[in-house]
């Protein structure tokens, strides 16, 4: 059960989470991005490759601003479980049903942490010789990155704090905030 006071907290058990991105920060910033990836992909039929559950809600709005042809799959990965923090491995719950030799691939994740999802996938991907591979991201984690990945659209960079709304999740809940909320100070554990 959680609870929204003011729209200034979100009280989730013991944890209190504060905005950090609002609905129209976000819709703007994915807006630019789309700009930007349908000049990139000019005269060429992109495949969006989203990595659910959580990027589902991103992609969904990336690819209404993308004025090119484009088609659009998903693979869906499980790294955390239940929990706030990876659980450092990855395991393939769907594979992609496109074929993707040949084509131009754009990568759509929510969050890019570690780095380690999207170097599992890169490496999935790369044997079927894709003609370009790039990974577009809502979210990055600078600091917490270990895997040298390299994110061609990045919507914002944030610190190494748990995020939760917009397609994030907490055990599989609290995806459908319209904004993105960070585990306060006073609620880390």
């Amino acid at each position: 059960m959680h609870e929204l006071k003011n729209k200034e907290k979100l009280i989730i058990g013991s944890d209190t989470f504060v905005p950090m991105l609002n609905e129209e920060v976000l819709q703007n910033r994915i807006r630019e991005l789309g700009e930007i990836i349908s000049n990139d992909y000019k005269d060429k039929v992109p495949v969006f490759i989203g990595v659910l559950n959580g990027a589902f809600l991103f992609l969904s709005d990336l690819i209404k601003n993308i004025s090119i042809d484009c088609e659009v799959d998903f693979f869906k990965l499980s790294s955390y479980g239940d929990e706030k923090i990876s659980s450092g491995k990855v395991k393939l719950l769907k594979e992609l049903n496109c074929d993707v030799t040949g084509r131009d691939i754009i990568i759509v994740e929510d969050i890019v942490d570690s780095g380690l999802s999207m170097k599992y996938i890169e490496e999935l991907i790369a044997p079927h010789k894709p003609n370009s591979m790039r990974i577009a991201s809502l979210l990055i984690k600078p600091n917490s990155l270990r895997y040298n990945i390299k994110i061609d659209y990045i919507g914002f960079q944030i610190e190494s704090k748990f995020v939760i709304g917009y397609g994030l999740d907490y055990a599989q809940k609290y995806r459908n905030l319209r904004s993105i909320y960070v585990l306060s100070e006073d609620g880390e554990k």
